[in-house]
């Protein structure tokens, strides 16, 4: 098996999946790609212990073949040539030979029947959504995963087939995001299942903007989204996502309306001099006023407020200036509608539709004691 790979055509696709690989992994062939090479083009395939991503690079390539060879190594020689540089790839007895030019690379290769490959079960769901839509509930609720919990299935995103929608779902237990679509072909049944942290992120990634399709098969142990070019596999997070719905509260009669913009410089103002630990702020609500203080451990404070929609009662709540931010931070509508009851409920964040339309995504962010 030999062939000639243009520079930017090899270190695209080796970005795409670099990313996948873990420094010290088990088994140690996972630090090396799958390379094969056949009349569909070449296909590379990264994995570590939880996901799977391949890419295909059309064309024709010669003779099939497959081997291994070790990716970072490889996208560091990549990276090294010049643009537009031609590499020819030979293969003889456990080395790949790379020449571009006048430089030459040898790198030790592995047999590409040592490579492990997550084996699929039958699919329970087939989903087709544009890509667009998928990344954006990705990226609207990501952020509000947990790191390291021990409550391992807070440590993954939730994805929530419905007969007429996906739904997305995050929560650290101080926060939640969620954001839902519709989908142009109704699903028979509804279906939970979380996707680890890691895998949450590549994906999205993967994911473009455009009206391009994503097909989404879920299974009773993996999910798998076919991208065309790309193809991701993941294994799922075995255990039960809490019941989320419960701590989201109904939206108020009297919320506080604020423009965006407004509201986050007012919150980075105050968080300025907030205590390291807690990043805490105290937001005081009254007639058509919110203020927002935060102080640190020497008595320094700093405060700032700004002119909003609010008729309800006057309150002061404590909140975690950087889960508050980040809420924000994701509803994309010029204004905000925040839903306080009371100083140990949780705040509801959704974007403000006018008219009173319905909202596509929805924050919670619970109180801290001040």
């Amino acid at each position: 098996m030999n062939f000639v790979i243009i520079r930017e055509t090899l270190l695209s696709a080796l970005q795409t999946i670099a990313g996948v690989v873990e420094r010290n992994p088990t088994p140690t062939i996972l630090v090396n790609l799958l390379l094969e090479n056949s009349d569909k083009g070449l296909r590379l395939t990264a994995q570590d212990e939880e996901m799977q991503l391949t890419t295909t690079v059309e064309g024709d390539f010669g003779e099939a073949g497959s081997t291994t060879l070790p990716v970072r190594k490889l996208l560091d020689i990549a990276q090294s040539l010049q643009p537009e540089a031609d590499l020819t790839f030979s293969f003889a007895e456990g080395q790949a030979t790379i020449v571009s030019g006048r430089s030459r690379f040898v790198l030790a290769t592995l047999p590409a029947d040592e490579f492990p490959q997550i084996e699929l079960e039958e699919g329970d769901i087939a989903i087709a959504i544009q890509q667009g839509l998928l990344k954006a509930l990705l990226e609207k609720t990501a952020f509000a995963m947990a790191q390291q919990d021990i409550r391992y299935y807070l440590n993954g995103l939730l994805l929530e087939a419905q007969p007429d929608r996906l739904r997305a779902v995050a929560t650290d237990g101080h926060r939640l995001a969620w954001a839902e679509t519709e989908l142009a072909l109704p699903v028979e049944e509804v279906k939970q299942l979380i996707i680890p942290r890691k895998g949450a992120h590549e994906l999205s990634k993967l994911l473009t903007d455009s009206d391009d399709e994503a097909t989404i098969r879920m299974t009773e142990n993996h999910i798998r989204v076919d991208l065309g070019q790309h193809v991701f596999v993941s294994k799922l997070i075995d255990g039960r996502f809490p019941d989320y719905a419960r701590v989201v509260p109904e939206q108020g009669e009297t919320p506080v309306v604020a423009e965006r913009e407004a509201l986050l410089t007012t919150l980075n103002r105050a968080a300025i001099l907030s205590t390291e630990k807690s990043n805490g702020v105290r937001v005081s609500l009254s007639k058509d006023t919110l203020r927002a203080v935060g102080r640190s451990d020497s008595e320094e404070h700093a405060e700032d407020e700004i002119d909003v929609e609010y008729a309800g009662d006057e309150m002061e709540l404590g909140f975690n200036a950087v889960y508050l931010r980040e809420a924000v931070d994701h509803i994309r509508t010029d204004s905000v509608n925040i839903t306080v009851s009371s100083p140990k409920s949780g705040c509801l964040l959704v974007p403000h539709v006018p008219n009173g339309g319905g909202s596509d995504a929805k924050y919670v962010v619970m109180p801290l004691l001040l």
